[in-house]
C-alpha cells in the first residue's frame, strides 16, 4: 500500500486517519501489563494520555519493578558501572556501561532513580572528554574520556540517553550538544576529506563520505531537545542532518538511488546500539515534523512488514550479548510494533 506523504516544499494534504494502514489494531496487545515500558509509551505516544494520568503514573512506576529494567539494574556494581569500569565500551559489547545506559533510556527507566543517576555520573566521569565535550570510547575515571577517542556515534547516543534520563539542563550535556553542532559533518562524497581533530585518522567516521551512524545518532540526540530549547546552531544542524538523510531517501545511495546503502538497515531490531535501521530513521524524522516525499519508499517498506494482526516482528537482535535479553528474534515484537505505530501516526494523523 503506497500512500502519499506531505511534502514540506509542496504543502500537500495528509491523510486524516492512520489506522486504515494497519491490517488489524494491535493497541490492546501493546497495553498488556507484562511489558510496562511498551504499555507506558503506548499510553503516552499513541493514546495521548497526559503525564499526570493515574494509569500513566502507575505504569511508569512499574517500569522500575517489572521486566528488564530491574534485572539490568540488579547487575550494576556499586560504583554505577557494569562489569569492569574500564570495559565500559569496546571490550564489553554489549554488556558494558555505555550500552546499559543506552538500553535503560530506550526502556524508559526513571532518571531520578539513584542507580540510574550513578550510571550517568560514571559516564560523565569516565567517557566525556573534558577538553571538547564529546564522548570517548577510551577513558579513565576522574580524568574523563581521552581526547583521541571521541566518536560521533557514541557522542550522539550518550547525549540522547542523558537527555532522556533527565539531564538536559546539565552543563555537561550542553557541552555534548555543542560538540555535535560544532564537529558533526554531512559530507556526501567530497573531493577532499576533512582534516584536523576529530577527523584525522578516522576515515570510517568521516573520510570523504560521513558515516551514516554518526549523522543518525547526532540527529537523534538533537531531536530530543524540546523545540523551544533549540538554539540556532541546533536548528541548523538538524536541518543539515535531515537533508543529508533525505538525499539518501533514508536507506539508499544518494548518487545511485537504485542501490541500498547498507542492506541490514532493512531489518528492524530493538534495542538499537550503534546500529540503525529504516524504522529508527523514520522515527527521528517524523518526530521532528518531516513529511517529505523522499521518505515514501521507506514508509512503504514499514507498512509492508506488518503481519495480518497488525504486528511487526523482531528481525535483528543482540540477544545473548546483552545483560538481559529483550524479546525473541523472529517473533512478533511489541517494541517494533510500537515504533511503527509512532511513525504512521505522526505521518498520517
Amino acid at each position: 500500500m503506497s500512500l502519499g506523504l506531505i511534502s514540506q516544499a509542496k504543502g500537500c494534504q495528509q491523510m486524516s486517519n492512520w489506522k486504515p494502514l494497519l491490517n488489524s489494531d494491535p493497541v490492546d496487545w501493546l497495553l498488556e501489563r507484562d511489558n510496562p515500558s511498551v504499555r507506558y509509551f503506548t499510553l503516552v505516544d499513541i493514546l495521548d494520555r497526559i503525564d499526570n494520568n493515574s494509569e500513566v503514573i502507575e505504569t511508569r512506576d512499574q517500569i522500575m519493578e517489572i521486566g528488564p529494567v530491574p534485572k539490568i539494574l540488579a547487575k550494576q556494581e556499586e560504583g554505577g558501572y557494569w562489569g569492569r569500569p574500564e570495559d565500559f565500551y569496546i571490550r564489553s559489547k554489549y554488556k558494558g556501561t555505555v550500552w546499559q545506559l543506552l538500553v535503560l533510556a530506550q526502556l524508559g527507566a526513571d532518571g531520578n532513580d539513584e542507580r540510574v543517576k550513578k550510571a550517568c555520573e560514571f559516564i560523565f566521569d569516565y567517557s566525556q572528554d573534558r577538553q571538547s565535550g564529546g564522548f570517548s570510547y577510551l577513558g579513565t575515571r576522574r580524568r574523563g574520556g581521552q581526547h583521541s577517542g571521541v566518536l560521533p556515534c557514541l557522542t550522539g547516543n550518550m547525549v540522547w540517553s542523558l537527555i532522556r534520563l533527565g539531564h538536559l539542563e546539565d552543563p555537561r550535556v550542553q557541552r555534548g550538544i555543542e560538540w555535535i553542532t560544532a564537529y558533526q559533518r554531512f559530507d556526501d562524497g567530497v573531493e577532499r576529506k576533512p582534516k584536523g581533530w576529530p577527523y584525522d585518522g578516522r576515515d570510517k567516521c568521516w573520510g570523504k563520505h560521513t558515516c551514516h551512524m554518526g549523522v543518525v545518532k547526532g540527529l537523534k540526540a538533537l531531536s530530543e531537545i524540546p523545540p523551544n530549547r533549540r538554539s540556532g546552531k541546533v536548528k541548523d544542524t538538524i536541518s543539515e542532518a535531515a537533508e543529508y538523510i533525505l538525499a539518501h531517501h533514508i536507506y539508499k545511495r544518494s548518487h545511485d538511488l537504485g542501490k541500498l546503502s547498507i542492506p541490514a538497515w532493512l531489518s528492524f531490531g530493538f534495542p538499537l546500539m550503534v546500529n540503525t535501521n529504516v524504522l529508527e530513521i523514520l522515527e527521528i524524522l517524523s518526530s521532528l515534523g518531516y513529511r517529505d516525499e523522499r521518505m515514501q519508499d521507506a514508509v512503504d517498506l514499514v507498512i509492508s512488514k506488518q503481519n495480518r494482526l497488525g504486528r511487526w516482528k523482531l528481525e535483528q537482535t543482540y540477544n545473548g550479548r546483552f545483560q538481559v535479553n529483550i524479546e525473541r528474534e523472529g517473533e512478533s515484537s511489541r517494541w517494533i510494533t510500537l515504533n511503527a505505530l509512532r511513525v504512521l501516526r505522526r505521518l498520517y494523523s
